[in-house]
C-alpha cells in the first residue's frame, strides 16, 4: 500500500494530483481548509481509502498533532511507500514590501515555508524507522530564482523552500532508511492563484499585463496536465535527492 499525503487539495494542482492518485493501491490523505466533497465521492465510488483533514496550515502550532493523526492510520508493515506532497501555497500579498500588512507577510511565510518545513520535519521523524520508499515533493516556483517586483514575500518563501529542500536532502543521504526529497517548479498553471494575480493592480504589480497575456494567449498549463507530471515524478526511478527541478525537465 502507498500512503500519500497532499496539502492544498480543495482546488487547483492539489485537487488534480489527488484525482490522478485515486487508485486502489493508494491510501490518500488530503489536507485543506475546506473539504473537497467531490474528491471524497470519487474515492468512495472507486473503493479507494481517502481521509480528509480540514486544516489551515497558517496554524503552525498543531501541525505536529495533524501529522501524528495521519501516521496513526499508516500500517507500517503493509507500507510499500509513504509520500508527502507539500502543494498548498498563497501568492498574497501582491504589493511592494513597504505597502504589505505585517500579518499578510507572516501568513505568506507561514503557509509557503514554515508549514512545509514542519510537515517535512514531522514526516521524517515519524517515518525514520520504516524500511519503505519515502519521498517528499515540495511544490516550488520559478519565482524562487527570479526576483519579481510586488512578489517579495512569495519569491522569498519559495526560494527558502528550495534551499530547505537541498539541506534536508544532504541530511538524509547517510541515513539507514533515508527520505528522498526534491522541490518541483510546475510552471505557470491555470489556477485560482493566476486569477488572483490578474485581479491585482498595475500599481502593486508592474508585470500585470504579462500575466494577463499568459491567459489570453493560452500559455497557462492545465492543472490536470501538471498533476500527471507530478505523479510521474513521485514514482520515478530518477528521483534525485535534494534537487530543485522544473516541469520542463520532464516534458
Amino acid at each position: 500500500m502507498n500512503y500519500i499525503i497532499v496539502t492544498g487539495t480543495s482546488r487547483g494542482i492539489g485537487e488534480a494530483i489527488i484525482r490522478e492518485l485515486i487508485q486502489k493501491d493508494n491510501h490518500l490523505f488530503c489536507i485543506s481548509r475546506k473539504k473537497n466533497m467531490s474528491l471524497i465521492s470519487e474515492a468512495n465510488s472507486k473503493g479507494v481509502n481517502l481521509d480528509y483533514f480540514e486544516y489551515d496550515l497558517n496554524n503552525l502550532c498543531d501541525i505536529d498533532k495533524l501529522m501524528n493523526g495521519i501516521f496513526e492510520k499508516v500500517d507500517m508493515i503493509r507500507a510499500r511507500g509513504i509520500y508527502l506532497i507539500n502543494n498548498a501555497g498563497i501568492i498574497s500579498p501582491i504589493k511592494i514590501i513597504d505597502k504589505c500588512d505585517k500579518y499578510d507577510i507572516i501568513k505568506n511565510i507561514n503557509v509557503n515555508l514554515t508549514a512545509p518545513m514542519l510537515m517535512v520535519s514531522n514526516f521524517i521523524r515519524l517515518a525514520k524507522d520504516i524500511d519503505a520508499e519515502k519521498r517528499i515533493i515540495n511544490i516550488s516556483s520559478g519565482a524562487a530564482s527570479n526576483p519579481i517586483e510586488g512578489w517579495s514575500c512569495y519569491c522569498s518563501s519559495k526560494s527558502g523552500l528550495d534551499m530547505f529542500t537541498q539541506c534536508v536532502g544532504q541530511e538524509e543521504m547517510n541515513k539507514e532508511y533515508p527520505t528522498k526529497i526534491i522541490s518541483f517548479a510546475p510552471g505557470i498553471v491555470d489556477t485560482n492563484m493566476q486569477k488572483e494575480i490578474r485581479s491585482s493592480s498595475e500599481e502593486d504589480f508592474p508585470n500585470l499585463e504579462t500575466f494577463i497575456d499568459f491567459k489570453d494567449k493560452g500559455k497557462l498549463k492545465a492543472a490536470k496536465d501538471v498533476a500527471k507530471v507530478i505523479k510521474k515524478v513521485l514514482f520515478d526511478k530518477e528521483f534525485e535527492q535534494g534537487k530543485a527541478v522544473d516541469i520542463s525537465d520532464y516534458i
